[in-house]
This record gives C-alpha cells, sequence and structure tokens, in this order.
C-alpha cells in the first residue's frame, strides 16, 4: 500500500501594497490619528530611554512638532527617545505587526502605549511617503528608513556630514499630500496634538510660525487622587463644567488601582435624552483613546460622564476602543460601585441634596431601582409616582396608604382614577417602570401591601342602585344598550361620586385590544385587515357580540341628568342624549374618537340643532 505524502506547506501571498492601504486607510476611523500614532511612538520612545538612562542628561527629555508650512511643507515629530540602530529600524518598521520597542530593546512591557507595531502605517492616510531618521542611545550610526504607500522601503546608515549633528532620538517626516494640508499646517496640528496629547505624561510642544511654542501637554486633574485631588478641587469641577457644558451637580472620584484606573465621574445636572447612552472619555497613559466610548461604565449609569487614564487595560487593535476581557469587567464593575456608593451616602449625609438628584434622574433611577436592592433602599422612598390624588413620593405614599394599589396602564389609570376613593387611591404604573416600582415596595417597606387595579374590579366594587329604582335602571340599561349597539358598546348603570359627572366610559384590557386591533384593521391594507380580522376573532369575546372585548359606558345614578334621563319617554331625546354622553366619557378618558364616534356625534348635534330651530 503505498503511503500519500502529506501536502507541503506554501506560504501566503500578500500584496504589500494592500496591506499598507488596508491598515493604513482602513483600520483607523480617519486620517487625523496619524499624529495620534506618531506622538504615541515618541512618548513610548522617550519612556524608554528613561529605563536605559534612569539619570537622564540634566534635560527634560521632550517631544517636539514642526507643523508644515503651507503646501509642499513638511511636517516633523522630533523626539529625545532611545532611538533606533539599523537593524532594530529594518524589523520594527519595515514588519508589519511587530510589537514595538519594548522587544527589541528588552524593555518592560508596562508603561508602553505602542502594542501592535503597525501605527506609523496610519501615515499614509495623509502622505504618500515616509521619512525616519533615528540615532539610538546604544552609540550606533544614525539610519534613515524612506517608506512608500506602494509597499517599498529602503534603509541606510547616515555617515560622513549627514550623521553630524543628529542627536539621541527620533525624526518623522511627512509631506502632506495637498487634500491633507489643512492636518499637517500649525493650526490642524496644534489641534491635533491638543486633543490625544492633551494630558500625556511627556512635554509635548508644538512650534509657531515666528519660532516661539506652544506646550499642550498639562497635568490631567481629573485623575488627581489624596491630597492632590484635594488642592485640586475647583480645576476638577471646571474640567467637569467644560466637558458637560454646565455645573456639574457632583464629582465621583474613581479608582481601580488592579488595573491602573483613575478619574472622575461628573454627575449630569440634566436628565439624558430618552434612550441615550453613557459616553465616557477614555485616556490610555494619557493618550486619547476615545471621548464618546459608551462601554466603559455599567449601562444603568446614564446620569455620569466619566473621564478616567488607564495603563492596565488593554486597547484595540486601532487604539479607538479597549478589549472586552476580564480586566475591563473588573473595571466596569469597580467604577459602577463608586458611583453606587455616591448615591447611598448620599442618601446618609444628604438627604435634601438627594432628592435633587433623584428629581433630575427619576425617570431612570425608576429602572436602576428595580434591579439594584441596595440602591433601592435609599432611592425609592424619593421617587415619584402619579396617583389618583396626586402626585406622591413613594415614602409619602406608603406612609399614608398601607395597601398600594396600582395599573398596568395609562389607559386603566384614566379609568379607575375617577372611580378611586380619596382614601384607598390608585397609582399611575402605565410608565416605564413605574409598575415595577410599585411591585417593589414590599421588598424595601415592611407592612406594605401591593395590589393591582383594573377595570373590571372597580366597576364591581361601585354601588349598584337601589332595589326601588331596579326596574327603572334595567329599563335604561336596554334603552340605552340599544342606542350605542351600532359603536360596541354596552351601557351599565352605577352609583358613585361625584354626582356631576354622569358617565364613564370603561374598557378592560381585553376591551381596549380589541379596539386598537380594529382601528388597525381600518388603515391596513386587504391582507392585513384579514389577517387583524382573524386575530379579533381569537381573541378572548372577540367573536361574541358582548363581553369582556366589549367597553361599557356607566352611566351614574347619583347624577342627576341621568335620572331625568331615566324618566323621560321620548325616545329621541334619550338617544341623543346618550350619545353626548358617550362621546363626552371617551374624551374625558383620552380616548381617541372612531369614524363611527364621530358620526354619532354629528348626528345627535344635527339633531339638536334641528329641534332648536323647529321651536
Amino acid at each position: 500500500m503505498t503511503e500519500t505524502a502529506p501536502p507541503s506547506a506554501r506560504p501566503f501571498q500578500v500584496d504589500l501594497r494592500g496591506v499598507v492601504d488596508l491598515l493604513g486607510r482602513h483600520l483607523y476611523s480617519g486620517p487625523r490619528v496619524y499624529l495620534r500614532e506618531l506622538v504615541q511612538n515618541a512618548r513610548d520612545a522617550v519612556h524608554a530611554r528613561a529605563d536605559l538612562e534612569p539619570d537622564g542628561t540634566g534635560r527634560p527629555w521632550e517631544v517636539r512638532i514642526h507643523p508644515a508650512a503651507g503646501p509642499g511643507g513638511v511636517l516633523r515629530v522630533v523626539d529625545d527617545g532611545a532611538g533606533l540602530t539599523a537593524a532594530e529600524v529594518g524589523d520594527l518598521l519595515a514588519t508589519v505587526g511587530r510589537s514595538s520597542k519594548r522587544d527589541l530593546l528588552d524593555l518592560p512591557r508596562e508603561g508602553l502605549l505602542g502594542r501592535f507595531g503597525i501605527g506609523l502605517l496610519s501615515c499614509f492616510m495623509v502622505t504618500d511617503e515616509i521619512i525616519v531618521r533615528s540615532r539610538s542611545v546604544r552609540g550606533d550610526a544614525p539610519v534613515e528608513w524612506v517608506g512608500s504607500a506602494d509597499g517599498t522601503f529602503s534603509v541606510r546608515e547616515l555617515t560622513g556630514p549627514e550623521a553630524e549633528g543628529i542627536p539621541v532620538g527620533t525624526e518623522v517626516r511627512l509631506a502632506a499630500r495637498p487634500d491633507d494640508v489643512a492636518l499637517l499646517d500649525h493650526d490642524g496640528a496644534l489641534g491635533l496634538a491638543r486633543t490625544y496629547a492633551r494630558f500625556l505624561d511627556v512635554t509635548v510642544r508644538v512650534a509657531r510660525p515666528e519660532g516661539t511654542w506652544d506646550t499642550v501637554t498639562q497635568e490631567p486633574v481629573f485623575a488627581a487622587t489624596g491630597e492632590r485631588r484635594a488642592d485640586l478641587a475647583e480645576q476638577v469641577r471646571a474640567f467637569g463644567r467644560d466637558l458637560v457644558g454646565a455645573e456639574p451637580f457632583d464629582t465621583i472620584e474613581l479608582a481601580v488601582p488592579a488595573t491602573g484606573t483613575r478619574g472622575t465621574a461628573y454627575v449630569l445636572p440634566f436628565a439624558p435624552p430618552p434612550g441615550a447612552r453613557q459616553a465616557s472619555v477614555v485616556h490610555l497613559g494619557g493618550m486619547l483613546l476615545d471621548d464618546r466610548w459608551d462601554g466603559l461604565l455599567p449601562d444603568w449609569a446614564f446620569f455620569v460622564r466619566a473621564v478616567v487614564d488607564t495603563t492596565g487595560l488593554r486597547p484595540t487593535a486601532s487604539r479607538e476602543a479597549l478589549v472586552e476581557d476580564d480586566a475591563l469587567e473588573l473595571t466596569r464593575a469597580e467604577l459602577g460601585a463608586a458611583v453606587r456608593r455616591w448615591v447611598l451616602e448620599l442618601g446618609l449625609r444628604r438627604p435634601g441634596r438627594l432628592a435633587e438628584f433623584v428629581a433630575v434622574h427619576e425617570r431612570s433611577l425608576k429602572g436602576l431601582v428595580v434591579h439594584d436592592d441596595e440602591l433601592a433602599s435609599f432611592v425609592l422612598r424619593w421617587l415619584r409616582l402619579e396617583t389618583s390624588v396626586g402626585v406622591l413620593t413613594v415614602d409619602e405614599l406608603v406612609t399614608r396608604y398601607p395597601e398600594v394599589r396600582y395599573t398596568e396602564t395609562v389607559d386603566e389609570f384614566r379609568q379607575v382614577a375617577a372611580l378611586a376613593p380619596p382614601d384607598r387611591p390608585v397609582v399611575n404604573g402605565g410608565y416605564v417602570h413605574d409598575a415595577d416600582v410599585v411591585r417593589r415596595l414590599p421588598d424595601v417597606f415592611d407592612g406594605v401591601r401591593v395590589a393591582r387595579a383594573t377595570v373590571e374590579d372597580a366597576l364591581d366594587a361601585l354601588d349598584v342602585p337601589p332595589l326601588d329604582d331596579r326596574a327603572t335602571v334595567a329599563r335604561l340599561e336596554d334603552r340605552a344598550g340599544t342606542v350605542l349597539d351600532a359603536v360596541g358598546c354596552d351601557v351599565v348603570v352605577r352609583r358613585y361620586e361625584p354626582a356631576d359627572v354622569p358617565a364613564l366610559y370603561l374598557a378592560g384590557r381585553d376591551a381596549l385590544r380589541a379596539l386598537d386591533r380594529g382601528a388597525a384593521r381600518r388603515v391596513a391594507p386587504a391582507l392585513w385587515a384579514g389577517v387583524l380580522g382573524k386575530a379579533s376573532e381569537a381573541a378572548p369575546g372577540g367573536a361574541t357580540p358582548s363581553g369582556p372585548a366589549r367597553p361599557r359606558l356607566c352611566l351614574n345614578w347619583s347624577s342627576p341628568l341621568v335620572r331625568t334621563l331615566a324618566a323621560t319617554d321620548d325616545d329621541a331625546v334619550l338617544a341623543r342624549t346618550v350619545q353626548l354622553l358617550y362621546v363626552q366619557a371617551l374624551l374625558a378618558g383620552h380616548r381617541p374618537l372612531r369614524p363611527d364616534d364621530r358620526a354619532l356625534l354629528t348626528g345627535a348635534l344635527t339633531d339638536l340643532v334641528q329641534l332648536s330651530a323647529a321651536r
């Protein structure tokens, strides 16, 4: 038996020009990041030199940016870092994916921002040629590397006059394309440097045309801790004012030593738009990573905007986000715990201030306390709920009423609230999270009972007319029901207060669903109208002429108008009056008028006008 030879390994065929284009143009969000990558590499080189020469040279090492002077100009980024030898240049700058200076120089990985060895390729978004000149701190001859956008490069050692005067460090030169001059001239370079490198731990300066310098870097006051933070308290708040556009409600110190993360969470003095996510400003070793990243804090922390600097979290390849790993998960949990502690301490020490905070962020806090037992114990009592006796805080509600009744929808509340006695109010649970908040009350307050209030229960709780009036009431229900049968509404008579409300429109959940399906059928294409019709027939009570899917007009036997109506023998007067009471009840219950309802109203008013004209 002949054995089959294993297939031989074959290398990938790589189009280097395509790789340069892919990484330089499509890995990053835009050409603006070119300066971030250059300054980041320069900063790493300075740190590398500090590791190799801990005693220094007596002067601070820094990064200097010389912007391009108009069209045809050259931008230069110069650093006093460790520099590169010819061999290192070939390995670092010609091998895509090599992991930066730390490996070649045998340096520790901590403290270096560069992780992927591809940052230099971002410069091809603004130039067709990159020139790098460097002299190594190890004493070798200076070297020049020239890379082209077509995927080729050259390396040569500099000797003689070319090598004279080149100090230890690295210089990168970029000649701007005509369309990208604005990113390399003075205003463009200065703006990008301030955006990305403002809080680096290495001095970054930008040259002005007249020969002076703008120092870009400054202390990251938001990351200060201990006594230094106390000294900078006003600067920390001022930073927040610039960040959120208003005076922050408060500031929260953030610190996660395990991942080298420090910063400040600014409590927003206004409610963010519905659906807005928290947007954090994240720096990696002082270099801006993203100014609106939504993955740093827990989703519930909508009411703060955080600014942090981290050294222990890993960036993605584009360095515009953080890798989702265990370190980030730990950091997110710790930062969330810090925000939670702030709320809890506010409730213990400054309850009045907590009430102000809750008033600003109430809607979203309701969603938070539903899932957080500890926070609910402090915040829940300050939340406000709409009730049939007015807006009350949860604390006021549970103090006055041991049993809290609530509806699931706004429609149910509008109906039940009109029937709820003052000593047994009902809470409107139809707004987002309000019903969930009410259901949580027994978990937080001892002795509080919670019950759902429905339209059917409210109707059953109403007093029926006296026995002596039963015959008159039954006749009224039958006559009025015949009038409203055309609009699919039944009639019942009960007694309730106030007496000046002659009628209420009551529709339970099934009835409301049936009405909604009917409204949808009227505007839907024929195919969907048929589908909705089948759904109505399958729904509870949907196929019967009366039953749970029929709304009811509840006439008030305590009303003089209803009693007078019951006594009339004029069917035309009764019909017109019932029709107008029906429409009035619809409008009072915030129900939209259907075409049949509008036709009924128009007919009743027309009859009244004709009757008045005849007289």
